[in-house]
């Protein structure tokens, strides 16, 4: 896609997002709740999936064939308009994908779009770009993250990690992406990350590094990418990285109660570094769509953005998840039908077919 046609910007103004300049959701209220200037979002860090390593490849097989990394991305895109449809605005997509089995200690598989001195691999940013131009195409707002805490291992040392960053910044710049929001890393306090820059105390620096090296080059009003970095499963960020972020990433994996959720919310905004900034969860695993009070209505309760991650749990099929590999990226799961009727209902939004 020529860059002079680039269509969707994403921008903050003080706790809200802005999509070229409106207020996402515009004018939208959904129970006495405000719902104009959230992101809601789904978690698809699988877009790009490859699997490097050939003794685990096989374990991705379809139902009717091979495992394809072409196929995975052209469903990943067809799939977008109904979700689009539905009301979603937001997904996040990362670099180094996520754990293809839900959960797990052991990752043999090698998924990660840099080679180990953090060059770009032209195979996985070939169709990240599908994805990210169909998402400029449709008005959504990608959350790029860079690095995963089960693959941050293959890049080979600090220096590796630095230049994978600016690697990937600088292809986001070179395509003129206006509508992307980056996160460094997910789960940035997990005990797996074998780089130290890639932890809670250091992070910042490569927020930081970010920011500064897309100064100016960016076509917005901040004028340049607008970053963050996610913490585990009911962790409030620490100083360092809320004063670095644009926007706060909170997950409310294992998070045991609905009034958590509001409580994480509510403590990030008492934090001596928060200035304002917007809060959104960009992975949760709690569902109960059909229920009146639900992590989801929770956190759009406190103006906190909210995002569905669903993975295929034992002995279910094809169809269940977004984060299980291989992928049905379409709306065919109860789970999936769950979260996009709420959806609709919470955006006035219609359901894509």
């Amino acid at each position: 896609m020529a860059l002079a046609t680039r269509r969707t910007v994403v921008g903050i103004e003080g706790p809200s997002f802005t999509v070229n300049g409106e207020l996402t959701y515009a004018g939208r209220w959904y129970k006495g709740w405000r719902i104009e200037g959230l992101l809601l979002n789904s978690r698809t860090v699988q877009g790009i999936f490859d699997d490097l390593n050939p003794m685990t490849r096989d374990q991705w097989r379809y139902p009717d064939g091979p495992w394809d990394p072409d196929r995975n991305t052209g469903e990943f895109v067809a799939a977008m308009p109904a979700w689009r449809e539905a009301g979603l605005l937001g997904f996040t997509i990362n670099l180094q994908g996520g754990n293809p089995r839900g959960y797990g200690r052991d990752q043999p598989w090698h998924n990660s779009a840099f080679t180990a001195q953090g060059d770009l691999r032209s195979p996985y940013v070939a169709r990240l770009a599908k994805i990210l131009d169909e998402a400029d195409r449709l008005g959504m707002v990608p959350i790029v993250g860079f690095f995963y805490f089960g693959q941050d291992g293959r890049l080979a040392d600090e220096g590796s990690v630095v230049r994978a960053t600016e690697n990937a910044t600088d292809w986001l710049l070179e395509q003129g992406y206006r509508n992307v929001l980056v996160e460094i890393g997910n789960e940035i306090d997990h005990r797996r990350y074998d780089h130290p820059i890639l932890q809670a105390g250091r992070c910042h620096e490569l927020m930081d590094l970010v920011k500064t090296r897309s100064a100016g080059r960016v076509e917005s009003h901040a004028g340049r990418l607008l970053v963050s970095a996610s913490l585990c499963g009911g962790v409030i960020p620490p100083d360092n990285i809320v004063a670095a972020s644009d926007y706060l990433l909170l997950h409310g994996n294992g998070v045991p109660s609905t009034a958590r959720i509001r409580e994480m919310v509510q403590l990030c905004r008492q934090m001596p570094s928060y200035r304002g900034q917007p809060i959104l969860f960009n992975e949760d695993d709690h569902f109960s769509f059909e229920q009146e009070d639900n992590h989801m209505l929770a956190a759009i309760s406190q103006y906190a953005g909210w995002g569905y991650f669903d993975y295929r749990m034992d002995g279910e099929g094809f169809h269940e998840g977004y984060q299980s590999v291989p992928v049905d990226w379409s709306i065919r799961s109860e789970r999936k039908r769950g979260f996009y009727d709420l959806l609709a209902k919470v955006t006035g939004s219609d359901i894509g077919s």
